[in-house]
């Protein structure tokens, strides 16, 4: 099927068009004026130059999906709160506008596990009937995007899953983030200082999000104007440095952890595990 991505050269979203390829799909795909891919993918998709916020009513034309993966600084330090909410909400849906106006009926958009936020830090377990409580500005903006597409399919009467995310990691992570810098010491022989490492998380492979993602592509059994949110989630949850010291050890590390040589950072959730597993 043909389908149009957004944050197709974003770390999830490079995998994802991989993946779609490989699966027989014909991919356009939307990136900002010279912007690469995270990780070389195997062939081309036709892109399309320009942002959130451009005239795509062509480009998106005769497409049977739109899967919306772009995001605005998902990583710390966020932007402002009106600035994640112009561009993880309103930019979104004026392009989803402009899809249904020339006839997509189905959308695929990413959320994030961290849209539960202060839910998440009294019960450590959320599902995805779990009330958001986010308290940091690019977690709001996610959540309100997952509401404001809901309205949105309620009111279009068109077919949406959204899939939040959990703790996504592997190839063509942004550098700084936990598993890079983790390899990054490893291979070099030097020491990793981090904080205690007490944090649980269900850290999930990229290339298992981007497989969830092609077969979220199938909309059979949805039923238009009944949205549905998912987790992409392994459903094994480990702490922070249980992950650590299994890289550690998979990268034959010389160096040494130090847990606790870095403080937890503001706000930090403890505990951020799915129900659901998927």
């Amino acid at each position: 099927m043909k389908i149009f991505v957004t944050g197709g050269t974003g770390f999830v979203g490079s995998h994802f068009l991989n993946a779609a390829m490989v699966a027989g799909h014909e991919v356009v795909a939307l990136r900002r004026p010279g912007s690469a891919t995270r990780i070389p993918l195997d062939r081309q998709p036709t892109w399309i130059d320009g942002s959130l916020e451009g005239d795509h009513a062509a480009a998106l034309q005769g497409a049977e999906v739109l899967v919306h993966l772009a995001a605005h600084t998902p990583n710390p330090p966020y932007d402002t709160l009106a600035r994640c909410l112009h561009w993880n909400v309103v930019a979104p849906l004026a392009l989803a506008e402009q899809a249904v106006a020339v006839g997509v009926r189905r959308f695929v958009v990413a959320g994030s596990c961290f849209e539960y936020g202060r839910a998440a830090r009294r019960t450590g377990v959320v599902d995805p009937d779990t009330q958001p409580e986010p308290d940091l500005s690019y977690p709001t903006s996610k959540a309100a995007a997952t509401l404001a597409f809901q309205g949105f399919a309620r009111e279009q009467g068109v077919a949406l899953k959204v899939l939040r995310l959990f703790q996504v990691f592997g190839e063509g992570e942004q550098p700084s983030r936990l598993w890079p810098s983790l390899r990054r010491a490893a291979l070099e022989g030097r020491d990793f200082p981090m904080s205690a490492g007490d944090q649980v998380r269900d850290f999930t492979p990229v290339e298992f999000v981007a497989s969830r993602f092609v077969q979220a592509l199938d909309f059979s059994g949805v039923r238009e104007g009944e949205p549905i949110v998912e987790h992409v989630a392994t459903g094994l949850p480990r702490t922070l440095l249980e992950f650590s010291q299994a890289w550690w050890r998979h990268w034959n590390a010389t160096g040494t952890l130090v847990p606790g040589a870095v403080a937890y950072r503001h706000n930090e959730i403890m505990s951020l595990v799915s129900r659901q597993l998927r």
